[in-house]
């Protein structure tokens, strides 16, 4: 297993049917040696993925530099570091998602597992780190088995000292749904208010998604910015999201007001 510090498996994405892993490890034994390579093709409705685990760090983090972006037999791949090394990552679609911020450098997966454990059975827990350099971003993830659990973590763990820094709890996404009756079925629209006394209090981040095609930066900032100023934009153009983070004082036009005139679908957005 990876070093928390100095991880050595690399995930590679976006791959033709056609590349094989004795191709992947042709080309990524060019910048260092290779100690496996595990190729993901169960998923048929998906692109194939594979791990390629180096033997040294500094080899991983080269090839990784070398080869994001790289096209292999006409498609460009897209290469970060693994969050579960040479495995399938389980399925916790169904679990509940805790977002953790405001995360001090040093703090690993095992600090943040460690420190919501208490409350319940974890199915996964990570810190999300840049594909670059490898160092955490400030923030991560803890999904639990039950929801009481998860709703005990978030309630507890906010602004508790983790390391150097209090720490920012919430759920990850929307708060999860409750038991499904026969006059809900959990997909009635939120006002911004009802949005807004279910987010904490310091969060200026909006997610905005249900865009099928022409999504960029750009497109995300001419659309917004007039309704204040911008602070991030973050774009996920092949699943057909953002992220917005925004001033607190432009939050509320940026929900309530912004239309969709140039974005090429009807998007959906709500806060994160």
């Amino acid at each position: 297993m990876d070093d928390e510090s100095h991880p050595r498996t690399l995930y590679v994405g976006n791959l033709s049917r056609d590349v094989t892993e004795i191709l992947i490890l042709q080309l990524f034994t060019q910048i260092g040696s290779c100690k496996s390579c595990k190729m993901i093709t169960e998923h048929t409705s998906n692109d194939p993925y594979c791990f390629v685990e180096f033997f040294e760090h500094r080899d991983a983090a080269a090839a990784l530099a070398a080869m994001n972006g790289r096209k292999i037999l006409g498609k460009e791949v897209k290469v970060n570091w693994a969050t579960t090394p040479s495995s399938q990552k389980k399925d916790t679609s169904n679990h509940f998602h805790v977002f953790v911020g405001d995360l001090s450098p040093e703090i690993t997966t095992e600090d943040v597992k460690a420190a919501f454990a208490p409350f319940g059975k974890i199915s996964d827990a990570r810190v999300v780190k840049d594909m670059t350099t490898g160092k955490s971003k400030g923030y991560g993830f803890v999904s639990f088995y039950n929801k009481l659990d998860a709703e005990n973590a978030i309630v507890n763990m906010g602004g508790q000292w983790l390391g150097g820094r209090q720490i920012r709890t919430n759920w990850a996404t929307r708060k999860p749904p409750a038991p499904k009756s026969a006059q809900d079925n959990g997909s009635k629209h939120l006002r911004f208010d009802d949005v807004v006394t279910q987010s904490s209090p310091q969060n200026c981040t909006v997610y905005c998604g249900g865009i099928q095609s022409g999504l960029s930066e750009h497109l995300m900032h001419q659309t917004f910015s007039p309704f204040g100023q911008i602070m991030e934009i973050r774009v996920f153009p092949e699943k057909g999201y953002s992220f917005i983070r925004c001033q607190p004082n432009t939050l509320h036009d940026l929900v309530t007001r912004a239309t969709w005139g140039s974005v090429p679908s009807q998007g959906h957005f709500h806060m994160c």
